[in-house]
């Protein structure tokens, strides 16, 4: 089965092609960092997944997509290719919390202490949440600034978060005060795709890939009319 996967909920614009097996196996990926160029970006990275693995657009299976959260503009664009995509295939559509696909790395050690996985909401705040040592989700993502997570962690997670991981640990790591691993800075195509596997495997009907916000977009529309004339 082969999978397109889509990510574009930070900077790391994310675009891959994965074999779903018995297991996961990336055949071609791409990633740019560039927060201004996700539309850009991401068509011509999809082209050159599917060049380098003898594909065509007609061989997909099913698309995986990041869910967010992250900034409006820039998550629209990989959740609009991925509907669209799977839309014009007629295949289905799967979406994974973006920061799931990072709170998977602490899986290598599932007697690892809880993880807080954070990513960069601008603003200077982050979206964050919880992670148990085996990759599960310990708390709803949110979004709120780094003083206020690091206030929040006792209570989130009454065994002790040990440490942090994630673009936003890395900006705020004096703030929150934890150890901070280097890697995964973004949320990576492989991850995706196994936490999106079983899914595919499945056959399971496609999903509305509902992008993950947690705020209001930056630009909105005027709620009334300013006078022309005083």
């Amino acid at each position: 089965m082969l999978v397109l996967v889509l990510d574009s909920s930070t900077p790391a614009v994310t675009a891959a092609l994965a074999e779903v097996t018995d297991g996961v196996r990336l055949l071609a990926s791409r990633c740019a960092i560039d927060g201004r160029a996700h539309g850009e970006l991401l068509g011509p990275q999809i082209a050159a997944c599917l060049v380098e693995a003898g594909a065509t657009a007609t061989d997909l299976t099913a698309v995986v997509a990041g869910l967010g959260p992250g900034p409006f503009t820039g998550l629209r664009v990989g959740l609009v290719t991925a509907v669209s995509m799977a839309h014009a295939l007629d295949i289905p559509a799967y979406g994974v919390v973006s920061l799931d696909a990072l709170g998977r790395a602490p899986a290598a050690d599932p007697a690892a202490g809880p993880v807080l996985v954070a990513t960069d909401a601008r603003r200077r705040e982050i979206y964050w949440a919880v992670y148990a040592g085996d990759g599960r989700r310990l708390t709803d993502p949110a979004v709120a600034t780094p003083a206020a997570v690091a206030e929040a962690l006792p209570g989130a997670a009454p065994s002790g978060v040990v440490a942090a991981v994630g673009d936003g640990a890395l900006r705020y790591a004096d703030v929150l005060g934890l150890p901070v691993r280097p890697e995964p800075r973004y949320p990576s195509a492989l991850a995706l795709a196994e936490l999106a596997a079983d899914r595919v495997r499945a056959g399971a009907d496609g999903e509305p890939l509902t992008p993950c916000y947690l705020r209001r977009p930056d630009a909105v529309a005027a709620t009334g009319r300013k006078p022309v004339l005083r």
